[in-house]
């Protein structure tokens, strides 16, 4: 027997989702708790990195002045006040390199990973949301970008799209993508299965504002812990790209290509080689630590035990 249509109160409920109980899970609970942060010592540890990377991506040019392009006779000279990482072998200033390094390795990281997000959320809600036959589809289509090792599928797609950075940053958001469906289908299968969704059907709500208003936004915590710990990877592919010939070309400079111009001069000016390996090893750690930070307060189970 049909019962009567709800009233608005009902409709209020089912927009902003009940729990199992029926009653509203305020929404500003699940974010008030990011003031556990500055109690997780990984985690502000890595804020602390990505902050400073930041700043020096974006005041180093101002503050160090020295061109990275411009070059001097005075080559292969080692550390000094004039030089902190000394010069590379056509006398261009490493530090200055460097800076502008972080400057490409966070471009390269944010875009590939908003590639990477963008593609994920399509394929991953989809599928949760349709499944049957699309999810089969989908899905087999992700587990044959699998098959594929990350590296060489991302040298094999910047080899075809040719060498550049943007090029890179296709790629790797292409390669990350399968890894961000995975992930936010099994988030948005568990988010499908709550009452509030069938409320919503019920009422008559489309399809796409299901999914963006009530999906979504209830699947933030993995995604941005994704988010940041892949960003960590693609900093790392951006830099194999680069040292393989296939990201960012001379003669502006990326971590990655500073390393293998470094190579032929490992003995004689080892400087080369640790500015940029430092600050890779430095601006990764920092990311993942942020994104364990990040895991501890959002994932619900570990943050209550």
């Amino acid at each position: 027997m049909t019962g009567p249509l709800p009233s608005p109160p009902d409709v209020a409920l089912a927009e902003h989702g009940p729990d199992v109980a029926g009653e509203v899970v305020p929404r500003p609970e699940r974010w008030a708790d990011l003031r556990s942060l500055l109690r997780n010592p990984l985690g502000m540890v890595g804020l602390g990195v990505i902050v400073l990377t930041v700043l020096t991506a974006v005041l180093g040019p101002l503050v160090w002045s020295t061109p990275f392009a411009a070059q001097d006779f005075r080559r292969l000279l080692g550390m000094s006040g004039a030089h902190p990482l000394g010069t590379d072998q056509l006398g261009r200033d490493v530090f200055a390199r460097v800076v502008h390094g972080a400057q490409v390795s966070l471009q390269v990281g944010v875009v590939a990973v908003a590639i990477a997000l963008l593609l994920g959320i399509l394929l991953g809600v989809v599928a949760a949301f349709y499944r049957g036959v699309v999810d089969a589809v989908l899905m087999r289509i992700v587990d044959i970008l699998f098959a594929v090792p990350s590296l060489v599928l991302a040298i094999l797609i910047a080899g075809l799209l040719g060498p550049s950075r943007t090029n890179a940053m296709i790629a790797i958001g292409i390669v990350f993508a399968p890894a961000f469906a995975r992930v936010i289908r099994a988030s948005a299968l568990s988010v499908m299965a709550r009452p509030y969704i069938e409320a919503a059907r019920a009422l008559g709500v489309s399809d796409l504002r299901i999914m963006t208003r009530h999906v979504l936004r209830n699947i933030l915590g993995p995604v941005i812990v994704l988010c940041t710990v892949y960003m960590s990877s693609a900093i790392l592919t951006e830099a194999a790209l680069s040292f393989l010939g296939l990201g960012t070309q001379p003669p502006e400079p990326s971590w990655g290509s500073m390393l293998k111009d470094s190579m032929p001069y490992m003995q004689l000016a080892p400087w080369l080689a640790i500015g940029p390996g430092v600050a890779i090893m430095i601006v990764v750690l920092g990311l993942n630590f942020l994104g364990d930070g990040l895991r501890d307060i959002l994932d619900p189970k570990v943050r209550d035990a």
